[in-house]
C-alpha cells in the first residue's frame, strides 16, 4: 500500500492517529486562501510543526494546511513530498517500544524556490498570517567564515531586488511586495533551534532592506512597515527527530506500507516518507502575532512573553539538556560509543551529567515558571536520553560543537563569576567536561587508535592550538594557553576565572596513556 490520497481510506485504518477533516477540501481551501507558509520541509518541520498544525484542524482552531517551500535541498521535494501527494507518517518511539503512527495530511502543497510565482501569489494573499522557518541557524546567516558578507549576499545588495538568490534576501523582496501591495501585517517565525531565533530573521532581513533602501531601491516606509507591521517572536523547540531508522521502516512496512526506503540526497539529507521522533517535546513562542493566529495553546504549545521564552531557552541549553547531549558527545566519542541510549548505562557518564546538571548547572539557572528546571533535567535522564528507540549518536551530536561551548558551558560559568557567594574555581566538573572535548580533539580513542572527528568551522583553528599534543605526549604549549583563553570558543577567558589550570590537569591525566579516559572518570566520579 502506497502512502498517497488514493489509498487515503485504507491508510487511515492502519495508523493510530489521523486526520478528522476533508482533506481535499483543506487542500482546496488552503491554497486558494493561504495562511501558514512553511520554509523548510525537513524532519523536525514534518514530525513535529505540520503535526502542530493538524491537531490544531483536529481541534477545530484551525481550518487551513500549509504550504511548504523546501530552500536548501530539492529532491526532498522530488523524491519524498510529491511521490506520496505530501502525505507523512510520523511515528512516536516510546521509550516501552511502543510505536505510534500518525498519518499527516496538513501540508497542502509543495514547492521549491524555483516556484517563483507561486510563493509571491501565496506572500501576497492578505489573510497570510504566518511565514515560519525550520531551515537551521545557517539559513540566517548572512556572513562567510572571515566575517565578510557572502558573494551571494553581497549581489543581492548591489543587483535589483527581484534577482535576489539568497533566502534572506528572496524573504525581505518578498516583504516589500506585500508592504506595496496593501502593507499588510505578517509574522515571521523562526522555529529553528537556536537562541533568540527571531532576532536573527529580523537581523537579516533589515541588514538587506536597509541597504537597500540607502541605495533607493526600497522606500523609507518600507523599513517602517518592517519595524511595526512584521513581528519576530522568539521561540523555543525541543523534539528529537533523527535520522529515519531502519527499525522504524519495518515497523510501517509492517503495518502495510510499501516504498518507504529512506532517500539520501546529494546533499546528504537522510529522509523518508516517515519521521521518527522522541515521545517529549517541548515548543514555546512569543505571543506576538500581528496578523491574527490559531491558539496554539490548545495543542500543547506555550504562549508567553519573551523574557519567559528566554528563560526557557537558556534552561534548557545551558542547564538541562544541551550541555549534557555535548557531554555524552565528546566522551561517547572517545570511549567508542554509537548510541547515546547506550551510553546512557554508562555508570561514570551518568554520573557525569548528573553532577554537572544537577550539582553545578541547576543552582545557578533561572526558574521560567511555566516549565520547572528540576523536572525537566528529571526526564532529560532517566526518560529521554536512555531511549533506545531514538537512534541518536554521539557523533551527530558532537558536530560544530566550537559553536556550542560558550552557551552550554560557558554561561553557567559567567552565573559563578556574576553570583554572590559563587566561585567558578569551585567547579570540578565542568571543567572535566570541557577537558573531555580536548581530549576528544586529539582524534584517537581510549584504546589508542584513531577516530573520524566530526565537523566543526574551526577544526582546523583547534587541530592548529593543539600541535604538538598527543595522547601519551601531553606537553603544556602556548597554542593550548591561547585555546583556553579563548573567548570566542568559550564565552569568557578561562584563565582569567582561574579554571585553565584545572582544565589543563584534567586534559593531561585524560591524555596520558590508552585507558586514561575511564580510569580519570574513574577517579573523578
Amino acid at each position: 500500500m502506497k502512502l498517497n490520497l488514493e489509498n487515503l481510506s485504507k491508510i487511515k485504518e492502519k495508523v493510530d492517529k489521523k486526520p478528522c477533516f476533508d482533506v481535499e477540501k483543506l487542500v482546496d481551501d488552503s491554497i486558494k486562501d493561504p495562511k501558514w507558509l512553511a520554509f523548510g520541509s525537513g524532519n523536525i518541520f514534518r514530525g513535529y510543526i505540520a503535526r502542530i498544525g493538524q491537531d490544531m484542524i483536529n481541534a477545530g482552531e484551525f481550518d487551513r494546511g500549509i504550504s511548504v517551500v523546501e530552500t536548501f535541498d530539492e529532491e526532498i521535494i522530488e523524491k519524498i513530498y510529491k511521490p506520496h501527494d505530501n502525505l507523512a507518517l510520523s511515528v512516536t518511539l516510546h521509550k516501552d517500544g511502543k510505536f505510534d503512527t500518525n498519518l499527516i495530511a496538513n501540508l497542502v502543497e509543495s514547492l521549491t524556490l524555483k516556484d517563483k510565482d507561486r510563493i509571491e501569489e501565496i506572500f501576497l494573499n492578505d489573510n497570510l498570517q504566518i511565514a515560519s522557518f525550520t531551515i537551521t541557524e545557517k539559513g540566517y546567516n548572512l556572513y562567510a567564515p572571515n566575517g565578510e558578507l557572502m558573494d551571494v549576499v553581497k549581489a543581492d545588495l548591489e543587483n535589483n531586488p527581484e534577482d535576489a538568490k539568497h533566502l534572506m534576501s528572496i524573504l525581505t523582496n518578498l516583504l516589500y511586495k506585500r508592504f506595496k501591495k496593501n502593507a499588510k501585517e505578517l509574522t515571521l517565525l523562526s522555529l529553528d533551534n537556536c537562541s533568540k531565533n527571531g532576532d536573527k530573521v529580523k537581523d537579516s532581513v533589515m541588514l538587506i532592506a536597509n541597504k537597500w533602501n540607502e541605495d533607493g531601491k526600497v522606500s523609507d516606509e518600507f523599513i517602517t512597515y518592517l519595524n511595526e507591521k512584521v513581528s519576530y517572536p522568539w521561540t523555543m523547540i525541543d523534539k528529537i527527530t533523527p535520522r529515519p531508522a531502519k527499525e522504524v521502516q519495518e515497523y510501517v512496512e509492517g503495518l502495510g506500507f510499501s516504498e518507504m526506503d529512506t532517500v539520501v540526497t546529494g546533499k546528504n539529507t537522510y529522509i523518508a516518507p516517515f519521521v521518527n521522533s522522541e515521545e517529549a517535546e517541548y515548543l514555546v513562542m512569543e505571543d506576538d502575532f500581528k496578523n491574527g493566529r490559531p491558539d496554539f495553546s490548545k495543542v500543547g504549545v506555550y504562549l508567553a512573553d519573551r523574557e519567559t521564552v528566554n528563560k526557557v531557552e537558556t534552561m534548557k541549553v545551558t542547564t538541562c539538556l544541551n550541555p549534557l547531549h555535548t557531554v555524552l558527545a565528546t566522551y561517547g566519542c572517545v570511549l567508542g560509543y554509537e548510541s547515546i541510549s547506550a551510553e546512557m548505562k554508562d555508570e561514570e557518564l551518568v554520573s557525569l551529567i548528573k553532577k554537572i546538571g544537577y550539582d553545578e548547572a541547576l543552582p545557578v539557572v533561572v526558574n521560567p515558571g511555566i516549565l520547572d528546571p528540576k523536572e525537566f533535567i528529571d526526564e532529560v535522564i532517566n526518560v529521554r536520553f536512555p531511549n533506545r528507540f531514538i537512534p541518536d549518536t554521539p557523533q551527530r551530536i558532537a558536530t560544530d560543537t566550537s559553536q556550542k561551548v560558550a552557551i552550554r558551558f560557558g554561561e553557567t560559568i559567567k552565573s559563578y563569576v556574576n553570583e554572590e557567594g559563587k566561585d567558578p574555581k569551585d567547579l570540578k566538573y565542568i571543567p572535566l567536561a570541557l577537558a573531555g572535548w580536548l581530549r576528544y580533539l586529539l582524534g584517537v580513542n581510549d584504546d589508542g587508535e584513531k577516530f573520524e572527528l566530526s565537523s566543526d568551522p574551526l577544526m582546523d583553528e583547534l587541530q592548529k592550538d593543539l600541535e604538538g599534543i598527543k595522547l601519551g605526549e601531553f606537553k603544556e604549549t602556548e597554542g593550548l594557553d591561547n585555546l583556553l583563553r579563548n573567548e570566542r570558543i568559550f564565552g569568557l577567558n578561562l584563565e582569567e576565572v582561574g579554571l585553565a589550570d584545572k582544565v589543563k590537569e584534567y586534559f593531561k591525566e585524560l591524555s596520558e596513556k590508552p585507558g586514561s579516559v575511564r580510569e580519570t572518570l574513574k577517579k573523578y566520579l
